[in-house]
């Protein structure tokens, strides 16, 4: 489902931005609304030859802000991590990363918009994260922007944050409609055709953990968090880092879903089978307080590798399903895979070897833009923008939504289809 389409659906559906909304009349230049605002400022009548957009994202425990302009440039930028607070705690507390939020939002914007070296009436409009994620986190940074909207008269662009992962590939490679995208992150997994901006089908997602939980799940497992090489790392970063050391065929995990011809994702009963193996290991290890298991490098690559074939089974299905529907036409075959987890090396290894095989282009954008941070959310704003979506100016009772859908659901289509997906060595 669109954005535009679940907004309609919601009881706090807004009025769309309109040549009178700004309490004057504007005169429109023959042509799209679009190239209006490629060509005039919305406010006092200044001039300027781009679009400018400022994007903010605080769905989970990042701070982020940044400006771009229509042309991709990132004018300017900032990010505040809460990363060492939730490692101390084991996870994320809702609560305290809300409070974090709101200790930090108003310095990042200010930072991201100084060193963007443009003012805030030069600003098309403000493009915020406002679906999916943590309620508390969601409700700070959409608070915050409601109240430079207000302050400074800018249109408003909603975003929904998987989608905006999935459209980071544009701002960094040439990549065009349609696209078949593979979003990682600590939150989600999920398998969909993109488009257009804001029109995505949704082949599969995971029914239970998302990969970078299951991750950071095996590291606590591991107590990675004090171990010498893995300091200040994430789970996910942890376990990457010590399966370089490891040998992935000592231990043989499970493999989850194999009975399963569609293109749902389960990482729960993988992560519970190697929480097992652990305990077991440490029994037979005797461990005291303090000590790791002499075959850590193993399990984690053991881990690793075999979340990387579930990811790359489901992901060659998808590839096939594309193929034989035509969805994707010959010469477009492209896979983006974005989000968090997508930073992750051997991951990335492997869907290159997979898109190898299928003749398909593999689209990674940089590990940094992979993270959660406030240039994606400025760039779907200027994708939007471009298009003439989701762009808003009467804001009462707005509301940030922390489940929501990606696009049109033809999973099902997925499952009929029956496809049985060939071996592929990823041992890599």
């Amino acid at each position: 489902m669109a954005l535009t389409q679940f907004l309609c659906r919601s009881p706090y559906f807004l009025k769309p931005l309109s040549a009178t909304s700004l309490g004057r009349t504007l005169k429109i230049p023959v042509g799209s609304w679009n190239d209006y605002l490629r060509k005039v400022s919305v406010h006092d009548g200044k001039s300027f030859s781009t679009k400018i957009v400022l994007g903010i994202e605080t769905s989970c425990d990042d701070t982020g802000a940044a400006v771009v302009d229509e042309t991709g440039s990132i004018l300017g930028e900032a990010l505040h991590s809460q990363t060492d607070v939730h490692l101390k705690t084991g996870g994320i507390i809702p609560s305290v990363a809300q409070q974090l939020h709101q200790e930090n939002i108003a310095r990042v914007v200010q930072h991201a918009v100084s060193a963007s070296g443009v003012n805030m009436e030069d600003i098309s409009a403000i493009a915020t994260t406002v679906m999916p994620g943590l309620a508390l986190s969601l409700g700070t940074g959409l608070k915050y922007s409601l109240e430079l909207v207000k302050k400074h008269q800018k249109p408003f662009i909603p975003i929904h944050h998987m989608e905006a992962h999935a459209l980071t590939a544009r701002l960094t490679d040439l990549v065009a409609f349609p696209f078949l995208v593979l979003l990682l992150s600590g939150g989600h997994c999920i398998l969909a055709v993109a488009q257009g901006v804001s029109d995505f089908l949704l082949l599969g997602q995971t029914k239970d953990i998302a990969p970078g939980d299951m991750l950071d799940k095996v590291a606590r497992s591991l107590s990675l968090h004090n171990h010498p090489e893995c300091s200040g790392m994430n789970g996910g970063r942890a376990i990457e880092t010590l399966a370089q050391q490891g040998n992935i065929l000592r231990y043989k995990f499970t493999i989850p879903m194999r009975r399963y011809q569609d293109c749902t994702f389960s990482f729960a009963g993988l992560q519970s089978e190697i929480t097992r193996k652990i305990s077991k290991e440490e029994k037979a290890e005797g461990l005291l307080e303090g000590q790791h298991l002499s075959c850590l490098p193993d399990l984690a690559a053991a881990a690793l590798h075999a979340m990387t074939v579930h990811i790359a089974e489901r992901t060659h299905r998808a590839i096939l399903f594309c193929k034989e529907k035509g969805i994707i036409p010959p010469g477009k075959e492209t896979l983006v895979v974005s989000g968090g987890v997508a930073s992750n090396q051997y991951i990335r290894r492997s869907l290159q070897l997979l898109a190898d095989a299928t003749n398909f282009t593999l689209v990674c954008p940089p590990p940094r833009l992979c993270t959660d941070n406030g240039v994606m959310i400025a760039w779907n704003g200027i994708e939007k923008l471009s298009a003439g979506l989701d762009i808003f100016y009467h804001l009462e009772n707005f509301r940030y939504e922390p489940k929501a859908p990606l696009g049109t659901d033809i999973s099902e289509q997925v499952k009929e289809a029956f496809i049985k997906v060939p071996v592929l060595n990823l041992a890599v």
